[in-house]
């Protein structure tokens, strides 16, 4: 895994589009570019890597980003961090990249005195449930997360 530069944004967006048409979404691919621009741009809202694994004749391939964003909680009295975006290609997976890749993302939280993580998954996705519980994130009996949509999502059903 590798930090993700400006010089990224192009391969985010298509992984980002590959990830989303997986959920029969598709990307708006100019609000994604200015988000990954944006995120890129500041550090204070946090980071992206590029999770990378070898090729045929040793070539680093693209395997998927993971996106981290920051924000600051009362609860916890300090900043925490979103896994906001976590995703494997299919030819990929099942080879412990994204454990890898969760396993690094904790450690830049320590080393940043991120205070907690956070990972949204949706009901239905398995796969993604055991990865994020194998690395300790649990279900929180008394949270529920809601949302108040003030802008369009980005993505189109």
């Amino acid at each position: 895994m590798r930090r993700a530069s400006p010089a990224d944004v192009s391969s985010l967006v298509y992984l980002m589009a590959e990830f989303y048409a997986e959920s029969g979404y598709e990307l708006d691919r100019e609000n994604a570019r200015q988000s990954f621009a944006a995120l890129l741009a500041d550090e204070h809202l946090g980071a992206v890597w590029m999770l990378q694994s070898d090729g045929p004749e040793t070539e680093v391939e693209p395997a998927g980003p993971l996106v981290l964003t920051l924000r600051y909680a009362m609860e916890y009295g300090g900043m925490i961090a979103c896994l906001d975006d976590l995703y494997v290609r299919p030819p990929f997976r099942n080879r412990g990249l994204a454990t890898e890749a969760l396993a690094d993302a904790k450690q830049y939280c320590l080393e940043a005195g991120v205070r907690a993580m956070t990972v949204e998954v949706s009901p239905g996705n398995t796969p993604a449930q055991k990865v994020y519980r194998r690395a300790g994130y649990a279900d929180l009996p008394d949270r529920q997360l809601l949302a108040l949509p003030l802008a369009p999502p980005a993505h189109f059903e």
